[in-house]
């Protein structure tokens, strides 16, 4: 799952030299894998455990023989040219390599004007976005503060107090979903920001009782922009084939904080869910409010659930969410419905990742293997940015949909 940050120039620190920042970016690196140590190992070949034995991770410098003012006056239009800043090698990782790489790979690339990309690519198996997100906005405050190996703390190991090793080969029906849902076509991706305004309005319109409001309810800008963008690509997928499919929802969901156990609050790892929402066309359309309150009770039932739920309840639920969609015969093995993945990142302090060279002016996420929109503050933190990784011709629509254009802004 990479992840690639844009620093420009910073004429304040042009005394220091560009091997001295990257020595001290290589250097907080080490410091911080004394706390974050299962990074630094390996998957065991079942896939199922970490080998912790100080074998590292893979840090890469790379030039570029190219102004970066050049290429962020392109890249804000070709999304595909910040692909060319992944860190070297993660397009060649697959299950039968997986427990020979490591987990991290770190890459920094130097443009000529001494501006530069910072990629990381994770094991997603082993490592979600909150810990990745973390291990860069704090990692940067040791860089740029000297913080001392000791003086590390930000994430917890202890999460297998709680759910400790158990079988679950026989919770989980086999994967019915991946193989038939491969995509064969060109995603593109192309970065839109959401009109505040507009947002405030929606809601006001939705929950003014004077106003024959329709929600009892004050919804969040994530579930009226996930509304907002699912209504548009049913509108294209529509458009497209001809008829109104079922559509699934994925909207992962981060349990730190939302379980019982305090050990649960800030642990290393991967500890997210996918809660699938589902959509069934009975009516050739839905009204915004609909999708809202669709989005709204699926999500909340799940918290709700797992702030009273044991640890085996919990294992319980993510089987059953698992069997009844992904691995289901109605939706996992069914072809002829459209499939979509919200992730919000709008708690995460992507922006502020000042290592000591000032704040990026520019993020990419994701890797454009499935239909994807991810969510982030915007750099005034006002209003949120949207990244759509999208089939070309759905792109071609929603680039066109009057309906979603009425919420952006240029």
């Amino acid at each position: 799952m990479p992840l690639v940050l844009f620093y420009p120039h910073n004429p304040i620190n042009s005394s220091y030299t560009l091997n001295y920042m990257v020595q001290q970016l290589e250097e907080s690196l080490s410091r911080i894998l004394t706390h974050v140590y299962p990074v630094a190992g390996r998957f065991s070949e079942s896939k199922r455990s970490i080998n912790c034995q100080d074998q590292g991770i893979t840090f890469i410098k790379a030039n570029v023989n190219y102004q970066m003012d050049d290429f962020l006056q392109q890249a804000r239009t070709n999304f595909d040219l910040q692909l060319h800043f992944w860190p070297q090698g993660i397009k060649n990782v697959d299950a039968t390599n997986l427990f020979t790489i490591p987990l991290m790979v770190v890459q920094i690339t130097i443009f000529q004007c001494g501006g530069f990309a910072l990629s990381m690519s994770t094991a997603h198996p082993a490592i979600d976005g909150w810990t990745s997100f973390t291990f860069i906005y704090e990692g940067s405050k040791v860089c740029k503060l000297g913080i001392s190996a000791e003086n590390i703390n930000f994430m917890s190991f202890n999460l297998v107090n709680i759910f400790g090793p158990r079988d679950i080969s026989k919770m989980f029906k086999p994967s019915a979903i991946f193989p038939g849902k491969r995509l064969d076509t060109k995603l593109v991706a192309k970065k839109f920001v959401i009109d505040e305004v507009s947002l405030l309005k929606l809601r006001d319109k939705l929950t003014n009782c004077n106003n024959s409001g329709v929600l009892s309810f004050k919804p969040s800008r994530v579930e009226m922009i996930t509304a907002i963008l699912w209504r548009a690509l049913l509108h294209a997928s529509q458009a497209i084939s001809g008829k109104w499919k079922p559509s699934l929802m994925s909207f992962p969901l981060n349990l730190r904080g939302k379980l019982k156990y305090p050990e649960a609050y800030n642990p290393f790892g991967n500890f997210i869910i996918e809660i699938p929402i589902t959509f069934e066309p009975k009516v050739t359309d839905m009204a915004l409010q609909d999708f809202i309150i669709l989005i709204r009770e699926k999500v909340q039932k799940i918290i709700n659930y797992c702030d009273v739920a044991s640890a085996d309840d919990v294992v319980d639920m993510v089987a059953n969410l698992y069997n009844e969609s992904y691995g289901g015969r109605e939706w996992g093995a069914n072809d002829d419905f459209e499939e979509f993945t919200c992730s919000s990142l709008c708690r995460f302090h992507m922006q502020e990742a000042d290592f000591g060279w000032g704040n990026p002016s520019l993020m990419h996420f994701g890797s454009r293997h499935n239909q994807v929109f991810w969510l982030y503050s915007t750099q005034c933190g006002t209003s949120i940015a949207v990244q759509m990784d999208l089939k070309e011709n759905y792109m071609d629509f929603i680039e066109r949909d009057q309906d979603f254009l009425a919420f952006t802004k240029i």
